[in-house]
């Protein structure tokens, strides 16, 4: 097992049956031990792949240090998706794409209203966001 960057990243191996019930089990035991409900979102080295691949934001070239993604627990409802307010912290942009949400924030993440409580209320869902960097980093220390 490796932790990447104290923010919450471990990387791990299993196989899918085990991976499939990791985020409930180590809510669980983090709330019996801490005290709180944590988030879990767990992807796999091809779900980061397909992350990467499918960045919208790339093709029209913007920098490196203004991408981000929102990781979704669960798939969001598409009639939820429709609600969100495109305008809501502009320049700020966002695009959600299966379980994740890409966003350009040239203002920085501090400074944005696209936060994972906005999102997380709008989706029905919970998140964790990475800067750009740490998604690549990710891949690259799971042999991606």
């Amino acid at each position: 097992m490796n932790i990447y960057i104290q923010r919450g990243n471990v990387i791990f191996d299993a196989r899918a049956d085990v991976a499939a019930r990791l985020p409930d089990a180590i809510a669980c035991r983090i709330a019996d031990r801490f005290g709180y409900p944590t988030p879990v979102v767990l992807r796999t080295a091809e779900d980061l792949a397909a992350v990467i691949a499918n960045n919208p934001f790339l093709r029209e070239g913007c920098e490196d240090e203004d991408l981000h993604v929102y990781f979704l627990a669960d798939p969001p409802d598409s009639r939820r998706v429709g609600q969100l307010d495109p305008d809501r912290s502009p320049p700020g942009r966002f695009e959600v794409r299966g379980r994740e949400v890409y966003l350009r924030l040239p203002n920085g993440m501090g400074r944005t209203k696209l936060t994972n409580a906005y999102l997380d209320s709008k989706l029905a869902t919970i998140s964790t966001g990475r800067n750009w960097r740490t998604v690549t980093k990710l891949l690259d220390l799971m042999g991606g």
